[in-house]
């Protein structure tokens, strides 16, 4: 759009030059394209985006340089503009009739004139025309761009004696044409909205009138229209048309609804400052699809967080005024009401935009980005389950996926089942309440000998949720992958694959020693703290379900364990010095659980305890009845110097003490 800065400043009094409010719009959104001197007067030339048509006038930007420059000042002819021209008197009568026959007009006013001359506009209103690259035509046509060009509101002239008092608004009739001002017919579509006389199509609604209608300089009488059209509808109708003109260019970026009539009673003043005997009518308007106010919530100091800026409440209320908004409240949150010509303003986020253009965005600090991402991959529990679903299959475990559905089976956990109203058979009846089934089921089909298997999935009982099962029987390795016979998988194997599994998602837990569960051999079983147990299935019920004798399960419920906070990797530097090992075997109670022992080890050798393990455990001759021998290695290493053979039978020493405190004695 291009404008004279003259004109710029009969709406604004501003000390600025035509370089300074150049810019001052860009910096605002309107971008400077250049500057211009015709007839001694700087011409500026700004881009306007596609959903800002109120920048598409003079007032607009004067709204926008009022904002963003506070020493700037509204002239009297601004201030009259914000008030529509509501001091303009119009009491003639109105001859015309309106029928607006098509959704796609919003709003239709007509005012007539007569007693006038179709002469020349003023030299002032020719030369900005003809700065902003119009050409000057008539009074009436030079006067109704000049409305546009101040406002944005098209008008378009009509001379009565050629089109009548009746106006409708109408989409065409399929293949009726009109010849336009530009001396071209068009074949128009239905689809298309015109303005018509009571038997013809005098105008393409919004894109250019007819040339049959047009004023001329015999014209003494004409009707003056303003209108608001669908936006959408002009700019497909301009596309099928080919026609490019200023009004269509800002119909389809929408024009301000409320401005219809300010726009016509801004041409009566006009018209009269040149032809002071000109009859004027009131206006005929009808405006049957007002648009629907809104309000949108301001969080100011939200706002400032998405800007990295700290607007004052006062200045923010200061620019939201000053582009036309109604601000109520104090804040937390304001409520903003958009003006009628920003159709673009819908949600908190274009009033936070708002705010950071008119502060000016060169106003917000450089500085690292900084916040919270989400990290790549899999992450939180599904992670951990992937942990635990890759340690078991490193293990040499088997994964299951049973149906959630199950009838009634012998290793179901105790309690009430819960299952369809009406299911499909016996066989699905019910929601498991265990993994426990559906991995025998599979040991079983796949000959019971020599199986390891787990699964991860959800359990439907009083601590539903997710769950992880374990079974296991026999060699893990076939024979002949190894030379040496492979010990058949018993308790302790299962037990230290459930120990791997925690540890992966950092959870150590304890063993304790139960009969509480009749699926599991009575003295073979143990809970695994408080959420699952280990233990091998009772033999009367393997043999039952054509299981291997000394066929071992563990099931843990995984549900708290995968809510608490993911384990804090902890790292130290490898020593460069050699281990010591020392081996001990005590006699202990059987009643003693090896994580006393354990306990008494650790806390008695300290950090230079590198591992332990157990090598042996042997009852039989020389061993009472209720007791064991238990074999234990031990590895020690110093970080930052060789153990000595000294040192470390001293550290044996001290733990052989610390085991003798829990009812261990040394052999």
């Amino acid at each position: 759009m291009k404008f004279a800065v003259s004109m710029l400043r009969d709406h604004v009094d501003t000390r600025l030059t035509a370089d300074e409010i150049g810019d001052l719009l860009t910096m605002a959104g309107f971008e400077l394209e250049g500057i211009e001197e015709v007839d001694g007067d700087p011409v500026l030339d700004i881009k306007v985006v596609s959903n800002r048509g109120d920048g598409l006038s003079v007032v607009g930007l004067t709204r926008e340089i009022l904002a963003k420059d506070p020493e700037s000042r509204p002239t009297d002819l601004y201030v009259r503009a914000t008030r529509r021209f509501e001091d303009v008197s119009l009491a003639g009568e109105n001859p015309a009739t309106i029928t607006i026959d098509s959704s796609h007009c919003n709003r239709f006013a007509l005012m007539a004139v007569s007693n006038i001359q179709n002469g020349e506009a003023s030299p002032t209103i020719r030369r900005r025309l003809e700065q902003a690259g119009m050409r000057s035509i008539s009074l009436l046509v030079d006067l109704t761009n000049y409305v546009m060009l101040e406002l944005g509101q098209p008008l378009h002239a009509f001379d009565v004696d050629k089109l009548g008092n009746a106006v409708v608004v109408r989409q065409a009739r399929e293949a009726e044409k009109l010849v336009t001002l530009n001396g071209i017919e068009n074949e128009l579509q239905s689809n298309q909205l015109v303005i018509a006389s009571p038997d013809r199509a005098v105008g393409v609604a919004g894109v250019m009138g007819g040339l049959d209608t047009e004023v001329s300089a015999s014209t003494t009488h004409a009707l003056i229209e303003s209108a608001h059209f669908l936006n959408t509808s002009v700019r497909k109708t301009r596309k099928q048309l080919g026609l490019n003109t200023e009004a269509s260019y800002r119909f389809e970026r929408s024009v301000d609804p409320d401005g219809v009539t300010a726009a016509l009673r801004r041409f009566a003043e006009l018209l009269l400052e040149h032809q002071p005997e000109a009859v004027i009518s009131t206006i005929l308007d009808d405006y049957p699809r007002p648009p629907k106010e809104i309000e949108i919530d301001l969080d100011l100091e939200r706002a400032n967080r998405l800007l990295g800026l700290q607007i004052p409440a006062a200045s923010a209320v200061r620019y939201l005024t000053s582009l036309g908004f109604r601000v109520a409240g104090h804040g937390d949150p304001f409520l903003i009401v958009p003006p009628s010509w920003r159709t673009d303003i819908r949600r908190e986020e274009d009033l936070v935009e708002e705010l950071g253009r008119v502060h000016g965005y060169e106003l917000i600090p450089d500085l690292l980005p900084e916040g919270q991402t989400v990290p790549g991959g899999v992450n939180g529990a599904f992670y951990l389950l992937d942990r635990i679903t890759d340690r078991l299959l490193a293990l040499g475990y088997h994964q299951a996926l049973s149906h959630s559905l199950r009838g009634v089976h012998a290793l179901d956990a105790v309690g009430e089942r819960v299952g369809p109203r009406n299911p499909g058979s016996p066989d699905t009846a019910f929601l498991r309440n265990s993994l426990i089934p559906g991995l025998s089921d599979a040991a079983q089909r796949n000959g019971s000998k020599d199986q390891f298997w787990f699964e991860i999935g959800k359990v439907f009982s009083p601590n539903e949720g997710r769950s992880v099962a374990i079974l296991a029987s026999g060699a893990l390795l076939p024979p002949g992958v190894n030379e040496k016979a492979e010990t058949p998988a018993d308790f302790y194997a299962v037990k230290a694959a459930v120990e791997d599994v925690l540890a992966a998602i950092g959870i150590a837990t304890d063993f304790q020693s139960t009969d509480e569960d009749a699926r599991l051999h009575p003295f073979r079983q143990a809970k695994i703290g408080d959420y699952g147990v280990i233990g091998e299935i009772h033999p009367s019920l393997a043999a039952d379900l054509g299981l291997a004798d000394r066929t071992i399960v563990a099931e843990v419920n995984l549900e708290s364990l995968l809510q608490q906070d993911s384990p804090e990797l902890k790292v130290k530097s490898f020593s460069r010095h050699p281990a010591v090992r020392r081996d001990v075997a005590v006699l202990v109670n059987q009643s003693v659980p090896f994580a006393e022992l354990e306990t008494a080890i650790r806390t008695a050798a300290g950090p230079v305890l590198e591992r332990l393990w157990v090598f042996d455990d042997f009852r039989g001759p020389g061993i009472p009845e209720d007791s064991h021998s238990v074999g234990i290695g031990m590895i020690f290493r110093k970080p930052d110097s060789t153990f000595t053979d000294e040192e470390a039978n001293q550290v044996r020493d001290e733990i052989a003490a610390a085991l003798q405190s829990v009812g261990a004695t040394l052999r």
